[in-house]
């Protein structure tokens, strides 16, 4: 598939919907040479339409194999693939791998060196095993609606499935770890994370507030738990955000907003009286804010060494300069929809680029390819496909 940094690894991609795609996503596109697994009729609606840009994004850079894992000979073929591979991501509840038989056990007795990665709602053992897992779900249980919104609202959930994601990215680190190990034993091993897990690991300081200093954190709104004044600020012509955190920036923030005096007033003079004071202080610096419009106050801030940035919509994050500068995105030609433009890797390595190759493939589109790999022959092939196995 490509000369990336991960090009000499094979992955089976059992995997559906969102973090498991997220996760062999990493790998695809640092060049790993991924087998989209795939019921005979396609994934299409486990993740959104086929040509809907969910779906065309999350599985660009692989070969789709169409196959009926439910079957003696698809079984039989997916145990071949196991037996030439590195790598196997799937996201099944825990249970259903073993219903398959294509549980860790049975593929590393094919394959020692096999690399087995699981993503899971709540992890392959313990009470909640064998509950379905979802994104908003693990954003409740693991505390993260509890610290969003504005305070008062009631829970929110993020504007992003960050659970899922981010247990995807995770999986994709221990895959990463688990083959560098594999260069000094020789040995593969079984890869977990799971959703809850994942959202509670990115709670980060929020839940170090409470694992060490047991305070139960609330939300915050737009405000910054801890660094005020860190939040939206309404100006002329719209809002920004500025993040002053600590007396240093704080000062320079006043002298830039034209009123140096704000930084010696009693009430503002020390972090812990911002926090105490933060509404009185927000409506200070918004007094002055709106009176320019944002661009005025993101170039003075900025000049003055406080952080300070506008707040998009969607259009408009793509039509900032540094974001093009950055090439995030790439396009990509897909046969039924033309160019399509997806989103890329947020990491750059000064030698080895990440690539978009091919776009997310039509249902099977490798699947006669893939098997002559195999060693099965053109009559074994056809004959696999009347039957409906491929």
């Amino acid at each position: 598939m490509g000369n990336g940094p991960l090009s000499r690894f094979k992955v089976i991609d059992l995997t559906r919907v969102r973090a498991g795609p997220t996760c062999v996503r990493q790998l695809a596109d640092w060049g790993a040479d991924v087998i989209k697994i795939e019921a005979p009729e396609g994934d299409s609606g486990l993740g959104g339409a086929r040509h809907g840009p969910d779906f065309q994004n999350l599985h660009r850079n692989k070969r789709s194999l169409t196959l009926d894992l439910k079957s003696p000979e698809g079984l039989d073929i997916m145990y071949r693939l196991v037996r030439t591979a590195d790598v196997v991501v799937e996201n099944y509840r825990p249970d259903v791998k073993d219903r398959l038989k294509i549980d860790y056990a049975t593929l590393a007795a094919l394959n020692p060196r096999i690399v087995y990665a699981s993503i899971s709602g709540f992890g392959q053992d313990g009470p909640y095993r064998d509950r379905p897992g979802f994104d908003q779900i693990a954003q409740g249980m693991g505390g993260l609606m509890s610290i969003t919104g504005l305070p008062g609202q009631g829970p929110v959930r993020v504007g992003i499935p960050v659970a899922d994601l981010t247990a995807g990215i995770f999986a994709a680190m221990g895959i990463l770890i688990a083959l560098l190990e594999r260069e000094q034993s020789g040995k593969g091993q079984w890869v977990q994370s799971s959703l809850l897990g994942a959202q509670i690991s990115m709670l980060d300081f929020q839940a170090a507030r409470w694992t060490i200093g047991h305070e139960v954190p609330g939300q915050a709104g737009n405000n910054h738990p801890t660094s005020i004044p860190t939040g939206v600020f309404a100006t002329a012509d719209g809002h920004i955000n500025i993040a002053a955190a600590g007396d240093d920036i704080y000062r320079r923030c006043c002298k830039a907003l034209g009123v140096p005096e704000l930084a010696d007033d009693a009430r503002f003079a020390t972090g812990r009286a911002r926090s105490e004071n933060r509404d009185a202080l927000n409506a200070a610096i918004e007094a002055i804010t709106r009176t320019r419009p944002s661009a005025h106050w993101i170039e003075a801030l900025n000049a003055a060494g406080v952080p300070s940035g506008p707040i998009y919509r969607m259009n408009e994050v793509f039509a900032d300069p540094q974001v093009k500068h950055l090439g995030i995105t790439r396009a990509v030609e897909h046969p039924v929809l033309g160019a399509v433009e997806v989103i890329g890797q947020p990491i750059e390595l000064s030698r080895t680029p990440w690539s978009i190759r091919s776009a997310t493939p039509e249902p099977g589109e490798h699947t006669a390819a893939i098997l002559r790999e195999l060693g099965y022959g053109e009559a074994e092939i056809t004959a696999l496909q009347e039957r409906r196995v491929v």
